[in-house]
C-alpha cells in the first residue's frame, strides 16, 4: 500500500513538473518568435515564466533529493566505520527533516504575509506563487521519509533505470 502512495506521488511530482516546464517553454518561445515577429511581445510571458520556473524549482527539490542529486559532502560517513556512518547518515537525514519542518512554518508564515499583494502583470496575488515553498518543502520531507530507511542503512538513493543522481541534479 505504501509503496502504491509512493509510486503515485512520484508519478504525479513528475508529471506536474513537465506540464509546468512545458508550459514555461511555449509562453517563452511564443513571446520570442512574437517580440522578433511583429516587435511587440507578451506583456505577462516573463513574469508568468518565472513564476512557473519558482513553482517548478520547488515541486522538484524532493525528486532531486530522492535520487540523490542535491550537492552532498560524503567524505566523513565514508571514512568511518559503517556503524558510525549510519549515525552521521541519520544525524543527517534528522538535520534535513528539521530544516524541511522549519522551512515550512515559515515560507507559509512569509505567505500569509504576502497574501494582499499582487503581480505586476497579471495581478494574481503574490501568495498564490510563494505558496511554492511550503508545499515544496512539505514535499521534500515526504521524499525524505520515503528514502531515509536506506540511506540511513547503506548510504544509497532511490535507483530508477530513468532517473539517476547525474540525471536528477540535472533537472
Amino acid at each position: 500500500m505504501l509503496d502504491r502512495v509512493e509510486r503515485t506521488l512520484v508519478v504525479c511530482n513528475r508529471w506536474v513538473i513537465i506540464v509546468l516546464l512545458l508550459a514555461m517553454a511555449c509562453i517563452v518561445f511564443a513571446n520570442v518568435v512574437l517580440r522578433y515577429t511583429t516587435g511587440d511581445s507578451i506583456v505577462w510571458a516573463e513574469e508568468v515564466a518565472r513564476h512557473l520556473m519558482i513553482w517548478c524549482t520547488f515541486l522538484g527539490a524532493g525528486l532531486v533529493l530522492r535520487f540523490g542529486g542535491h550537492v552532498a559532502i560524503d567524505n566523513l560517513h565514508g571514512a568511518v566505520g559503517p556503524r558510525m556512518a549510519r549515525v552521521i547518515r541519520a544525524v543527517v537525514v534528522v538535520g534535513v527533516g528539521l530544516f524541511c519542518i522549519v522551512m515550512t512554518y515559515f515560507s507559509v508564515l512569509y505567505v500569509w504575509a504576502t497574501r494582499f499583494q499582487t503581480t505586476a502583470a497579471t495581478d494574481v496575488p503574490m501568495a498564490w506563487i510563494y505558496v511554492a515553498m511550503p508545499v515544496g518543502f512539505v514535499l521534500m520531507l515526504v521524499h525524505l521519509l520515503f528514502v531515509a530507511r536506506g540511506y540511513i542503512a547503506d548510504g544509497s538513493y532511490v535507483e530508477s533505470g530513468e532517473m539517476g543522481a547525474d540525471a536528477a541534479a540535472s533537472i
